[in-house]
C-alpha cells in the first residue's frame, strides 16, 4: 500500500517539476544541455562500483586527516574492486578534514586520485552529507560501537551547522578551493555536491546550503559534471531542484526491482543520463543478483554502498542493530571480507560476468 503510494507520488513528483522549471530560475551558471551530457555519458563504458571507505576508517575524517589517512589499504581494497571490474567509487570528503589542512587535504586527495586510476577506477567526490551523527571533531575518531551501523559516520558540516548561513562563507572556500584544483582532473568522473540533503529530520532547512553549492559549483565550472542525488521521494522542492539543476541524475533506490523500475521510468523524463549511486540492502530485497542486471540493461550507473567489512559496520542494517557484534544472518551491505574474499562468491561471478571479466 505505501509502495503503490510512493508510486502516485512519482507521477506528482513529475508534474511538479514542469512547474517548478516553469516558475523559477536555475542557480548561478548553466546547466549542461541535454546533448552535452548524453555525449559525456557516451565516453564511458557501463559505470559501476561502490560507495567507498577503506576498512580501517570509520568515517570521511578518519580516512582524510594525515594520521589516519591509509594508502596501502586503499591500494589493497580498490585492487580487489578492479578485479571484479568494478570501475567508479563513489568517495565523501569532509570539510573539516580541509580545514586542518588545506594543502595536505588536496594531496591527499590527488594520492587516492592515483592509487584508483592505477586500478583504472573513476571517482565521485561527495561534498556535503546529512546523514548520520549532528557533529564531527577534528582529531582522534572513536571506536565502532558493536553491531551498530555507521555508528562513527558524521554529518558535513553538521547540525545545526548547515542550517546557519554565517557558516556559508567558509564552506564556499571550501568547495572552490577543492573544485578549481581538481577541475579539469580527468580522473574525476563526478562531483556529488549533497549527499541527501534534509536527512535526519532537516527536511527543507537544508535547502538554502544545497542552492548555495549549486551556485559554487556553477562558479567554478569545472569540466566534470555536477549532481546531488534524489532519494526521499516525497521532498518535493528538493527534488525539483536537484533533478533540474544536475547535469547527470543521479539517485538512491534500497528497494526492489518492481519498485526501483518505476523510479527509473519517472526519471527518465529529464532526458539526461543517470547513475544510481546508492543500491544493494540484501535484507530489504535490492539485491546485485537482481538490480544489477537491471541497471546495466537500462544503462544506468549502478554503486552500491559498500566494498569492504570494516569499522563502519555496514554489513548490519540500519534498524537492526546486533549489540553483541554477531555477525548477522545476511549482510546488509558490503562485497568482501576483511581479507579479500568474497561474502557471497556467487555474486561476485555475476559481477565479474556483468562486467565481462
Amino acid at each position: 500500500m505505501r509502495k503503490h503510494f510512493n508510486y502516485l507520488l512519482l507521477i506528482f513528483l513529475s508534474v511538479a517539476s514542469v512547474t517548478y522549471a516553469q516558475n523559477s530560475t536555475p542557480v548561478v551558471g548553466k546547466v549542461w544541455s541535454i546533448d552535452k551530457a548524453n555525449a559525456w555519458y557516451k565516453q564511458y563504458k557501463w559505470i559501476n562500483g561502490a560507495d567507498f571507505l577503506p576498512s580501517t576508517a570509520i568515517n570521511q575524517l578518519e580516512m582524510w586527516q594525515a594520521d589516519t589517512f591509509d594508502p596501502a589499504t586503499i591500494d589493497k581494497e580498490l585492487g580487489w574492486a578492479e578485479a571484479i571490474g568494478f570501475n567508479t567509487m563513489r568517495v565523501y570528503l569532509h570539510s573539516l578534514a580541509w580545514k586542518q589542512d588545506q594543502q595536505g587535504f588536496k594531496k591527499r586527495m590527488d594520492q587516492y586520485l592515483t592509487i584508483a586510476n592505477k586500478h583504472q577506477i573513476k571517482t565521485i567526490f561527495v561534498f556535503f552529507d546529512d546523514c548520520w551523527n549532528k557533529q564531527a571533531k577534528i582529531g582522534k575518531q572513536p571506536e565502532p560501537k558493536t553491531g551498530i551501523h555507521n555508528s562513527g559516520w558524521v554529518q558535513d558540516p553538521g547540525d545545526p551547522d548547515s542550517k546557519q548561513e554565517a557558516n556559508f562563507p567558509a564552506l564556499a572556500r571550501y568547495v572552490k578551493d577543492v573544485m578549481t584544483h581538481f577541475k579539469t582532473d580527468q580522473r574525476i568522473l563526478l562531483w556529488d555536491l549533497y549527499n541527501e540533503p534534509g536527512n535526519s529530520g532537516k527536511l527543507t532547512t537544508s535547502y538554502p546550503l544545497l542552492k548555495n553549492v549549486f551556485t559554487w559549483a556553477r562558479e567554478v565550472n569545472p569540466d566534470q559534471p555536477i549532481s546531488a542525488g534524489l532519494w526521499a521521494w516525497d521532498y518535493k522542492e528538493l527534488n525539483a531542484f536537484q533533478a533540474l539543476n544536475s547535469d547527470v541524475i543521479t539517485y538512491h533506490d534500497y528497494e526492489e526491482p518492481q519498485w526501483h523500475q518505476r523510479v527509473i521510468d519517472m526519471l527518465r523524463s529529464h532526458g539526461r543520463p543517470m547513475i544510481c549511486t546508492e543500491y544493494m540492502a540484501r535484507t530489504r530485497g535490492s539485491r546485485f543478483e537482481n538490480v544489477m542486471p537491471l541497471l546495466k540493461k537500462e544503462n544506468i550507473g549502478a554503486i552500491n554502498w559498500g566494498l569492504v567489512d570494516g569499522k563502519s559496520n555496514t554489513k548490519y542494517a540500519w534498524d537492526t542493530p546486533l549489540k553483541n557484534g554477531e555477525e548477522p544472518k545476511e549482510w546488509f551491505h558490503e562485497v568482501f571480507r576483511k581479507d579479500g574474499t568474497p561474502y557471497k562468491k556467487e555474486e561476485v561471478n555475476l559481477i565479474k560476468k556483468l562486467n565481462n571479466k
